[in-house]
């Protein structure tokens, strides 16, 4: 799915590195957390292997494909749900995704099912003709999530999926999330939910600095580190320092 090596990022006028040789690799098919406190280096390693920022040092390939030769071939593969709902608000749930499959090129017969089967499979079909800035914060997640399915992704990047949402979404989203996985795709997810990263990760990697703490299958890092779950090992292994 992903390899990463020796990967390094220092932004002009930093005064550290965001990303500081960090090496790593996972296998596809999985569903892999990207861990890490705030100032970590998460953001910029997600966009660094989308292929949003460019001048880096190091080598990152994605699903085979390397990201400084291949990236539109590698943004063809792969979709991004951002941290931020990336939809235009005074559209309707329908508009949105009719705008972004037309941005897409999708055959307009094949991009209307498309639309169609995922308002009804995320519990927005009733709600496709209502504006954006009218729904929930649940609702704006799961249609934010739905606009990043219409190319049908190899590899999906969520970044912070189930932030700020009620419990029955979060649920949707996350039992969506295994069965997208189920069917053969991979998925790279960022959180501070660590309960949640414990259960639909198979594997997760703690950065912190721009390097890398630990990586492994959650179940072995809690027996490793002696611990009762996956949040007890982040704090043992970044500390107890709140991080702004």
């Amino acid at each position: 799915m992903l390899s990463v090596k020796n990967l390094y990022k220092k932004y002009k006028q930093a005064e550290h590195a965001s990303v500081d040789n960090l090496s790593f690799e996972f296998e596809k098919g999985k569903i892999v957390g990207l861990l890490g406190p705030n100032g970590a280096g998460k953001t910029t390693t997600i966009s660094i292997i989308c292929g949003l920022i460019g001048q880096f040092d190091g080598e990152v390939k994605v699903l085979g494909s390397d990201i400084k030769k291949e990236a539109a071939l590698i943004k063809s593969k792969i979709s991004v749900v951002p941290q931020q709902i990336a939809l235009y608000p005074s559209l309707s749930c329908q508009e949105n995704l009719l705008y972004y499959g037309n941005l897409l090129e999708i055959n307009a017969r094949i991009l209307k099912e498309v639309i169609t089967r995922y308002l009804e499979e995320f519990g927005l079909k009733d709600h496709a003709h209502k504006q954006i800035k009218h729904y929930s914060g649940g609702m704006k997640r799961r249609a934010n999530i739905i606009a990043s399915l219409l190319n049908n992704p190899q590899l999906l990047i969520l970044d912070e999926p189930t932030a700020g949402v009620d419990v029955h979404s979060r649920s949707m989203i996350l039992n969506y999330l295994k069965k997208y996985n189920e069917a053969g795709n991979s998925v790279i997810y960022t959180s501070h939910l660590l309960e949640e990263a414990e259960s639909i990760c198979h594997e997760v990697l703690i950065i912190d600095n721009g390097k890398k703490v630990v990586q492994g299958e959650p179940s072995k890092l809690i027996g490793q580190y002696q611990t009762q779950n996956l949040q007890e090992v982040f704090i043992k292994l970044t500390g107890h320092q709140v991080r702004d």
